[in-house]
């Protein structure tokens, strides 16, 4: 695991951030910094919790770094169906249905799907059972031919977007299953768009075009997360809510109620 000091070294390069840029940001010295990264100094926990808020480390990041300091952890991570994060679930869920009927669901940090509304069951009404056994994985089942896949008229596209958010994602916060993922199923060469060379700057560049029910949909998607989370769970978890990009596809939904 390292030291608490190489761990928040680790984190400083990851973010591309100097000492004094750092210390600037946390208010205290880059002195201070630099004696804390190399273990000349013990921060107090309030000390690696300033620092982590201000390199943005995951609250589960957040609690390698208070253990390697010497501390106890000060997240928790509850089930999102369990009791202590009814409220939270209840949030999300409303969130869920005010979405419809367009389509929304909910996803953890390695692209598990954790909840949907009702609009999503018509899209995985033709899925391969055992794709829908749990946990049912976004990306899996999105590029699966037995899955989403056949249904993905600008395949291509989507795997390179589903390539572009998850590269940013590990960039970010690094993890070892959702790169295990990545590597399976969206590194260069793992696929046959391999030749394909988009790589959409934003998810509303490129809307995912769909063939349902004899028609073309065209969607857009946007991302929801909570804000200031205390919870590891809330803190990793997305709503990802799906629009129509033009009339037909609004009407659409529309006239499924």
């Amino acid at each position: 695991m390292g030291t608490v000091g190489e761990m928040l070294r680790h984190w400083r390069h990851r973010r591309r951030l100097s000492q004094l840029d750092l210390a600037i940001a946390a208010d205290v010295s880059a002195r201070h910094v630099s004696l804390v990264e190399t273990g000349k100094s013990r921060p107090s926990a309030e000390m690696v919790l300033r620092l982590a808020e201000q390199l943005d480390v995951p609250l589960r990041d957040r609690n390698r770094l208070l253990l390697a300091a010497g501390f106890a952890p000060r997240y928790t991570e509850r089930p999102l169906d369990g009791g202590a994060l009814s409220a939270a679930r209840d949030a999300v869920g409303r969130v869920l249905r005010a979405h419809e009927p367009y389509p929304a669901l909910v996803f953890d940090r390695r692209w598990n799907i954790l909840m949907t509304n009702r609009a999503v069951d018509r899209f995985f009404a033709d899925v391969a059972p055992d794709l829908l056994r749990p946990p049912v994985n976004l990306v899996r089942l999105g590029l699966d031919p037995r899955g989403l896949a056949g249904l993905v008229v600008n395949l291509a596209d989507v795997r390179a977007m589903f390539r572009s958010r998850i590269r940013r994602q590990l960039a970010t916060f690094p993890d070892a299953e959702l790169t295990a993922l990545y590597e399976e199923l969206l590194a260069p060469g793992s696929d046959t768009d391999a030749g394909h060379s988009i790589e959409p700057e934003s998810d509303v560049v490129i809307p995912m075009v769909i063939r349902i029910d004899g028609r073309e949909l065209r969607l857009f998607s946007t991302i929801t997360t909570f804000g200031t989370p205390m919870d590891i769970t809330l803190d990793e978890i997305a709503i990802e809510s799906y629009y129509p990009a033009d009339a037909e596809s609004a009407a659409y939904f529309k006239s499924l109620g």
